[in-house]
């Protein structure tokens, strides 16, 4: 039997706040947390500990550099809105957030952050920064005191996986006081083993030459139809990801050799770092990557971010990037596998990207160049199936790599890169948008889609070789992800005509695409090759996702203009078309419900009449649906509503039990135990794109197996006008 509801009783047993609970009285410098009760911080520390030799302490006058990541807030809210801003017919799609929005609604607090920044100047820690969104402060200090602040201890270390490469670490978790426990997400910085490196691949003779071989751009832009846009890239800003500087001159004579022009490229430093004067062993990659998005979008503007290659810089990267909103798309091609990461940075650097998602930024990260077993060439080794960070984080887009035959500058045929990165994710859970797959479990496979990748099909790059510039020719997955980036950048010119929104996170959008009729039109499906562990087959696969693009139909489909969404025609007559709204007849039809949802008892009112859709409130793992179809006519505007009433035992500020709006199977909406209310609450979805389609509306409750969420549903409505 369902519990009674708890509105009465969680009304009653509020309590009448003091003055010091509003915070009344003269403003106060925020109090230095008590060091002594502490709480441990998981997955601080490098994999790599356990697989090296300690060779003995680190000197405890040695400077070290940290990042501490504090929490987002809202958490199920964000889930919610990044849901909604990127599915079409919501009331907020294509609205994204600013910086400061997204800070007000989501980012730590001003009083979060003074929080910390007390406790690390009472621990003798000097703050260096806080980032523009307050996500992660920075702070230096000898080594003594950095172990003092966390509750470690820095040791030194050998890796016999990395030729006995040397390294500092902290032997056990980080911690902090019980105090900061809501606050800290996170500590990077204690140690300096986990780095990014490229991936990029060369052919084995890659001696530069004075002319150029490989793929040119009227190849790949031909092949993949990146040529029938009708877009050059002007006024969009791309992000080149970087942990390493280019020489301009180098890309200037790629742009003369191929006659491109565009605006000039230019640096954003990172935590002081900018590698241009000198620089190193990644220059092929970040000039890789610039050039290739030149031959794609030449009219693009783009930002080439360094930052120095560590766990502080990645994460202060990422949240530089954000809160700068400079962009709509940023291009990786630096990953680590995940194994080898801290769980910890991996999560500050997503955080990042999920504010990246809000604000309508596309990302598209390099999947990998070592197949399924991403960690071979570091410390976990050749026989660990992994996937490669950040390709696996669900707000990218992990692009993976294929071998493409071309005829001339026509499409000819494609098979998967025998080296292209791909898997399951230890570390990200399947997000609700990655559908259609056909791959079981329940974590976030990669990658979502590829393009050109393997080196003996490789592309004409101008970068510096060992003794001297020169024309090489460059593949890996590296290359894929510029390419995808570069159609991002045009699709953006394209939706700003059209005054439809940038085409911000990609993966709801794609697999939406990819599960429907235009997935023949928009995506070659790479039927053929494998990785080590995965075998490319028809549909999505784990070594060349849903595929590689047939760049104008793909964005046609984006855009609406393709696909089986009929344009509206002709006038409309209102109305309203449900059956049943408001559940009165005491009956389901011609709503189809699990048992007993249908109800009027006293335990939960109805918004008006007597009945009401009643979902979950059991107390129990329990699954409860209602949904209805109805023909929508074309040519009309429609709009769903409903009010709703969330009813919970449960305390805290984790979503325990989910319902799910969704509209012929797309999520449109989620609501959680976080959105519990004394009464009924109205809400309202667009479904103007539905116009001359037949939709199902259908509404999901997931209740776990304790304390009750009831779901209370009345007075529906799908109007046309």
């Amino acid at each position: 039997m369902r519990p009674r509801s708890l509105a009465l009783a969680a009304a009653l047993a509020v309590l009448p706040l003091t003055a010091v609970s509003l915070g009344v009285g003269t403003a106060q410098a925020a109090p230095t947390p008590n060091a002594s009760a502490r709480v441990a911080l998981p997955q601080t520390v490098t994999p790599a500990v356990a697989r090296s030799h300690k060779q003995g302490d680190v000197p405890a006058d040695r400077r070290i550099s940290v990042a501490v990541s504090l929490k987002l807030r809202n958490t199920a809210e964000l889930d919610r809105f990044l849901s909604a801003v990127g599915t079409p017919g919501t009331a907020e799609f294509g609205h994204y957030l600013t910086p400061a929005q997204f800070t007000e609604r989501f980012g730590p607090t001003q009083a979060d952050v003074d929080q910390v920044r007390a406790f690390l100047t009472a621990q003798g820690l000097k703050v260096d920064s806080v980032s523009a969104n307050r996500q992660v402060v920075n702070a230096t200090g000898s080594t003594s005191a950095v172990a003092a602040a966390f509750g470690t201890h820095e040791s030194t270390y050998s890796d016999p996986q990395q030729g006995n490469r040397s390294f500092f670490a902290n032997d056990a978790a980080a911690s902090v006081p019980a105090a900061l426990a809501g606050v800290v997400e996170g500590v990077s910085g204690l140690n300096d083993h986990t780095v990014r490196t490229t991936r990029i691949a060369k052919p084995e003779a890659s001696t530069p030459h004075a002319t150029p071989s490989g793929f040119g751009p009227a190849a790949y832009d031909g092949a993949y139809r990146l040529n029938q846009l009708g877009a050059d890239g002007t006024g969009s800003t791309v992000a080149l990801w970087e942990f390493d500087g280019y020489k301009s001159t180098n890309l200037t004579t790629y742009d003369s050799q191929f006659g491109l022009s565009g605006p000039a490229v230019s640096t954003v430093s990172v935590d002081g770092a900018n590698y241009d004067a000198k620089p190193g062993d990644g220059q092929g990659e970040v000039e890789l990557d610039s050039e290739i998005v030149r031959g794609v979008a030449p009219k693009a503007t783009q930002l080439v971010y360094e930052a120095p290659n560590s766990d502080q810089g990645e994460i202060d990267m990422a949240a530089k990037i954000v809160a700068d909103n400079r962009v709509s798309v940023i291009s990786i091609s630096w990953g680590s596998c995940e194994p080898d990461t801290t769980a910890a940075s991996m999560t500050a650097v997503n955080n990042s990207f999920k504010q990246a998602a809000a604000q309508g930024i596309s990302i598209f990260s390099a999947s990998g160049d070592d197949g399924s077993r991403d960690c071979t060439r570091s410390t976990s080794g050749s026989t660990v199936k992994a996937v490669d960070f950040p390709a696996s984080s669900p707000y990218n887009t992990g692009v993976g790599g294929t071998n493409l035959k071309v005829s001339g500058t026509t499409y000819s045929s494609e098979s998967a890169w025998s080296t292209a990165g791909g898997g399951v994710s230890t570390q990200f859970a399947k997000p609700a948008w990655q559908t259609g797959t056909n791959v079981t479990g329940t974590m976030r496979t990669v990658p979502d889609i590829s393009s050109n990748a393997d080196p003996a099909s490789g592309f004409a790059i101008y970068t510096q070789g060992s003794t001297a510039a020169g024309w090489q020719v460059y593949g890996g997955t590296s290359a894929a992800a510029p390419l995808w980036s570069g159609f991002a950048a045009l699709y953006n010119q394209k939706a700003k005509a059209a005054s439809k929104p940038v085409l911000g996170e990609v993966n709801p959008k794609l697999y939406t695409v990819a599960n429907s009729s235009s997935y023949a039109t928009s995506l070659h499906d790479v039927t053929s090759g494998s990785n080590q562990d995965f075998a490319a087959k028809t549909g999505y696969d784990q070594v060349t996702g849903w595929g590689t693009p047939i760049a104008d139909g793909l964005a046609g489909a984006l855009l609406g203009t393709g696909g089986t969404t009929p344009p509206p025609t002709g006038g409309c007559t209102a109305g309203q078309l449900l059956g049943n709204p408001g559940f009165e007849t005491g009956t389901a039809a011609p709503w189809t419900t699990s048992t007993g949802v249908v109800d009027n008892s006293a335990s939960e009112a109805a918004h008006s009449g007597s009945w009401k859709a009643w979902m979950n409130g059991y107390g129990s793992a329990h699954t409860d649906t209602v949904s209805q179809s109805v023909a929508v006519p074309a040519g009309c505007k429609a709009s769903f509503s409903f009010w709703l009433h969330v009813d919970t035992a449960e305390t805290g500020t984790t979503a325990y039990d989910k319902l799910t709006l969704s509209v012929n199977g797309a999520s449109v909406a989620t609501y959680s135990n976080l959105d519990k209310s004394t009464g009924y609450v109205q809400k309202t979805v667009d479904l103007s794109a539905y116009a001359g389609q037949t939709v199902t509306v259908k509404f999901t409750g997931v209740e776990d197996a304790s304390l009750q969420t009831s779901f209370v549903i009345d007075d529906t409505a799908l109007t046309v006008s």
